[in-house]
C-alpha cells in the first residue's frame, strides 16, 4: 500500500503535492459525500479541501498521518459550508436524486435497495453520530485516530459510536416491524 496513506510524514514538504492529491482525493470526496449527501457539493468541498491543504502545505507538522490531516481539513471545510446561510435552505438527502442505473437481476436490485435503505438510515443520524460511524465503519479508523481527527476525547468518540450503532439498530428494527 502507498506509504503516503499510512505514515505521518514530517518531511511532507519534500513530497509531491500531485501524489498526495491522487492518493487521497477519492477518500476525501467519499467522506464529504457521506456528510453532505450531494455529489456536486462533495465535488466543491473536496476541491476546497485540497486548495486549503496546498495553502497550508508547509504548516503540516507530521503529528498525524497525511490522511488524518486531510480528513480534518475536509471536516472543517464541511462545517464551514454547513454553517453558511445558503446550506440551511438546501433540500434534505431524501430529496436528492440517486445516481446510477438499476441492475436488471432481481437479486442485485434487492441488494442495492437494501444498501440504499441503510444509507438513508445513516443520513438520518445527527451529524456527530453519522460522522463517527462513517469514520469507523467506512474508513476503518481506530477510536484514537477518529477522536484525533474530530478533536474530541477517545471516550467521547466511543460513546458517539455506540449511540450511532444503537440508533441504526433501532431504526432498522422499527422498519422491520412496520
Amino acid at each position: 500500500m502507498d506509504k503516503m496513506r499510512e505514515r505521518p510524514d514530517a518531511n511532507m514538504q519534500a513530497a509531491d503535492p500531485d501524489t498526495v492529491i491522487r492518493a487521497h482525493w477519492s477518500e476525501v470526496w467519499k467522506y464529504l459525500f457521506f456528510m453532505t449527501g450531494s455529489r456536486s457539493t462533495a465535488d466543491d468541498l473536496t476541491q476546497d479541501t485540497f486548495v486549503r491543504a496546498l495553502r497550508g502545505w508547509k504548516s503540516f507538522r507530521g503529528e498525524s498521518s497525511v490522511k488524518t490531516w486531510l480528513m480534518t481539513i475536509a471536516r472543517h471545510t464541511y462545517i464551514n459550508h454547513k454553517r453558511s446561510a445558503f446550506v440551511r435552505r438546501v433540500l434534505p438527502f431524501s430529496k436528492v436524486e440517486q445516481g446510477g442505473t438499476e441492475a436488471s437481476a432481481e437479486k442485485a436490485y434487492l441488494a442495492e435497495a437494501g444498501e440504499r435503505r441503510i444509507w438513508e438510515f445513516v443520513f438520518r443520524l445527527p451529524d456527530k453520530l453519522r460522522e463517527t460511524l462513517l469514520l469507523e465503519a467506512h474508513y476503518g479508523m481506530t477510536a484514537r485516530e477518529g477522536a484525533e481527527m474530530l478533536g474530541i476525547p477517545e471516550g467521547t468518540y466511543k460513546s458517539r459510536l455506540s449511540r450511532a450503532r444503537s440508533r441504526m439498530e433501532r431504526m432498522m428494527n422499527e422498519e422491520e416491524q412496520a
